[in-house]
């Protein structure tokens, strides 16, 4: 009997083989289109006055800061490297070697703050306030970034660790582990993986993009739509906090399932064994993303604090 599952051989990063034209890309602009539809959905309930158009540019307000701030992110905390110190240009530079890359490496967190500032100019163009904005996109950004993580997975990309779970998934492009390794061996001979001593093995991995897909996209969209946004006199500002809160405790828990980035491993690694990113070892080795998960979480719950204190106007919902 399988102990794992093969990626899908007919799922291939491109729509059309030899064009540009990826399903990651597509699934952005689904998850934008999906975010532009529930604000929308919230103006036309009365939640926030604004008009078709107003949306629509509210959505590119958010949708710009979003790029720049991952990418920004991504460069300044997951790169590793002085390459784009020294060659600044490149930051934004969707060619390599004259060939269309887009922005490999872009940071959520990053793009959260991105996101943040770009409401937050909207707000003050359009002169609504800010905290209505800010509430009214973090009930739609978590439906719409759900595709977003369909695009990773459908790439191949930003997977787990090593898992033994039945439903881990063998992703074509993960690296390959050295049989050389007890533990590697040990792994591929409990799951009926066959290789020769000394080759390279690729071994299933939780397919985090999905628990991500799931618990940080529908679950947490459920909870904010139908929980936080129904809640009675609810201050102004506290779909965003709840948003952050719930957020980020769900992807901080996820992140003992994904894999630290190779080049950067744990930061804080306060576990008895932190010597093998690919397994998990200890719940206190943490990533670069959950002590920005703990950032989120607790800022959370201070702009909450301030928002009770200072008596922010309440919301109506009709």
């Amino acid at each position: 009997m399988t102990q794992f599952i093969s990626f899908p051989s007919w799922i291939s990063p491109e729509i059309i083989p030899g064009l540009p034209l990826r399903w990651y890309g597509l699934m952005y602009v689904v998850a934008f289109s999906i975010a532009y539809l529930m604000i929308r959905l919230q103006a036309r309930r009365g939640d926030i006055d604004l008009d078709a158009d107003q949306s629509l540019n509210l959505v590119l307000y958010c949708v710009v800061g979003l790029v720049v701030g991952a990418r920004l992110f991504s460069v300044l905390f997951y790169d590793g490297t002085t390459y784009y110190w020294t060659h600044p240009w490149m930051i934004f530079w969707p060619f390599r070697d004259g060939r269309f890359v887009g922005l490999p490496g872009m940071s959520y967190h990053g793009g959260l703050v991105g996101a943040i500032l770009g409401g937050w100019l909207f707000s003050r163009k359009y002169r609504i306030s800010f905290l209505r904005i800010a509430d009214t996109v973090s009930y739609a950004a978590p439906l719409g970034y759900t595709f977003g993580r369909l695009g990773n997975f459908i790439n191949g990309e930003l997977f787990g660790r090593v898992s033994t779970r039945p439903w881990a998934v063998i992703f074509p492009d993960a690296p390959r582990f050295s049989t050389n390794y007890e533990w590697v061996r040990n792994l591929a001979d409990s799951l009926g993986i066959a290789y020769q001593d000394g080759s390279l093995v690729n071994l299933p991995r939780h397919p985090s993009q999905l628990y991500e897909a799931l618990f940080e996209g529908i679950l947490l969209f459920l909870f904010l739509w139908f929980v936080i946004r129904r809640k009675k006199n609810l201050k102004a500002g506290m779909g965003l906090a709840w948003y952050m809160i719930g957020y980020g405790t769900v992807r901080f828990f996820i992140e003992y399932f994904r894999a630290p980035d190779e080049n950067l491993g744990y930061i804080l690694a306060l576990g008895k064994q932190s010597d093998n990113i690919a397994l998990f070892q200890s719940f206190f080795n943490f990533s670069m993303g959950q002590l920005f998960c703990l950032a989120m979480i607790i800022s959370g719950i201070v702009f909450a604090r301030v928002l009770r204190k200072k008596g922010a106007l309440h919301v109506s919902h009709r």
